[in-house]
């Protein structure tokens, strides 16, 4: 079979679990991914003459996903501002230091290794739920950042904030997962 020859009938089957679970982690919204989804398939369809085989299949389907999620926020920005708002100024973690930024006490003792967490099922499961907890601008900050892996200029490029902006508001949302993992996860190992 020749490399560059796809077959679209299969895309649906073979890959739109897959597309369809990388678009709700990253979008948060069930209809909304499900049209992405269709979206990436429809200009996959489109563009599939021009497909040169560099790739696999699904590699390129991936690729244009990504570009259609980008699509997607980028429509959002236009309707919602990534600025610091008053109910940002304060970091959910604020409390737990004292006046010269010392802990009060100590963070929890995860008791994993860092390589092996990747790993831990339950750990990925308490994570994603942490994630739905955080406001949706956080949310998307922290899957641009940290799942996706964007460079932080392409990020404040992308949402139009300054690199401070986006520091502060990841500190923050790291803050609220670390907090929330610790509620959740660790502290039922170390109660229970």
């Amino acid at each position: 079979m020749d490399q560059n020859v796809i077959d679209s009938s299969q895309w649906v089957d073979r890959y739109g679990n897959m597309l369809y679970r990388f678009t709700l982690l990253r979008v948060k919204d069930d209809e909304q991914s499900e049209e992405i989804v269709q979206n990436t398939f429809l200009a996959a369809l489109q563009a599939k003459d021009k497909f040169a085989g560099l790739s696999t299949e699904k590699t390129w389907l991936f690729g244009i996903l990504k570009h259609k999620i980008m699509d997607h926020f980028r429509r959002i920005k236009k309707t919602k501002t990534f600025d610091l708002e008053p109910d940002d100024d304060r970091d959910p973690c604020q409390s737990e230091f004292d006046g010269k930024g010392h802990w009060q006490a100590l963070p929890i003792s995860w008791g994993i290794n860092p390589q092996k967490a990747t790993e831990n099922q339950e750990l990925a499961r308490f994570l994603a739920t942490c994630m739905d907890k955080l406001s949706d601008k956080y949310r998307r900050l922290f899957v641009l950042r940290e799942i996706e892996g964007m460079r932080s200029e392409e990020i404040c490029a992308e949402l139009d904030i300054t690199p401070s902006n986006l520091w502060v508001m990841l500190h923050r949302t790291r803050n609220q997962l670390k907090k929330c993992l610790e509620t959740h996860l660790f502290e039922k190992k170390t109660n229970g």
